[in-house]
């Protein structure tokens, strides 16, 4: 399979697999949102929690015309992901494993280690405050004593914890019967030796490139153009674009972070001055827009000047 010669690291990696792209990296999630006015839609599931219909997690799903959008501008490159997945030999495999053991065995050899070296500091510390309380206690028998013969008392009515002060003895530990410790060891999820996923040789900078090559075919109608250059227009004047197949329209358009803002427009696509418009479809978008606080744009493409007309529709009543 061809593919370009190389691969633009700076670049943010759009994996296709069956004809969608996905984002997988958080990072380059952020930047397509903060830097790039490009949200596209979580799909994963986020771990320990429990109801996940408000915010889920990775990877993101693109809509076609935010990769057109991205591969045009030279934003982004196409990575053709079942083919980049690449099995390894079996002895690499058997060389993996071994890598994962031995650092498995060195984690736990580093944190018994650590485990005996603070035992051994607690040992010392009790053994150290055991002797500083015998030297205590001799001290106080002592001067007892010498106040007992300075008085002319009789030494032996002294109180026999002043005459043979206690001595505590540092017992030695017993062995524990409990479970052995447990420790947390990290194990590597991959190794630079075995090369289970390779982009590179699967990366595609152009749509032509990626057309070529089977893992990407939109657009390839005259409608599917019309919306990649209505999207790129609207994105060009500072926009950001949403899916707007719940309010009838094929974008939603926001003048800020959707997180932020509610959108001010629903617009809808006509791929040329030529195509037909009914006038139920003109109050149909109308109502809908007013109902929803949002007036309705009409996106008109020319493909002969390259240019978008837009019209703005909103119910306003009679009578």
């Amino acid at each position: 399979m061809a593919s370009d010669s190389e691969l633009d690291h700076r670049k943010i990696q759009l994996r296709v697999s069956n004809h969608k792209a996905y984002v997988w990296d958080v990072e380059d999630i952020a930047t397509l949102r903060a830097k790039h006015h490009i949200c596209g839609v979580l799909t994963g599931t986020l771990p320990h929690l429990s109801q996940q219909n408000v915010f889920l997690g990775v990877p993101l799903v693109l809509l076609p015309e935010e990769v057109v959008l991205l591969i045009e501008k030279q934003l982004a490159v196409l990575i053709d992901d079942p083919h980049a997945h690449q099995p390894a030999s079996a002895d690499a495999l058997r060389r993996w494993n071994a890598e994962r053991e031995e650092s498995a065995r060195t984690q736990i050899a580093k944190a018994e280690a650590e485990k005996a070296s603070e035992k051994a500091a607690k040992l010392s510390t009790s053994e150290e405050a055991i002797r500083k309380r015998k030297e205590r206690e001799a001290k106080r028998a002592a001067a007892a004593r010498a106040k007992a013969i300075a008085e002319g008392l009789p030494v032996e009515d002294l109180p026999a914890s002043v005459l043979n002060p206690p001595v505590e003895e540092s017992r030695p530990s017993t062995p524990s019967r409990l479970a052995p410790p447990t420790f947390n060891v990290t194990i590597p999820a991959s190794s630079m030796d075995v090369e289970w996923y390779t982009p590179d040789a699967h990366a595609y900078s152009t749509l032509d490139s990626a057309r070529a090559a089977g893992i990407w075919t939109y657009p390839s109608t005259p409608f599917e153009r019309a919306k990649c250059r209505v999207f790129q227009d609207l994105w060009e004047k500072g926009n950001f674009m949403g899916g707007g197949i719940k309010f009838g329209g094929d974008f939603l358009v926001y003048p800020g972070d959707p997180l932020r803002y509610h959108s001010h427009f629903v617009a809808t696509v006509i791929e040329s001055p030529k195509a037909p418009l009914m006038p139920m479809e003109i109050v149909a978008h109308g109502r809908l827009g007013t109902a929803t606080k949002k007036s309705h744009l009409f996106c008109e493409w020319d493909e002969d000047k390259q240019t978008v007309t837009y019209f703005s529709v909103e119910w306003a009543g009679f009578g």
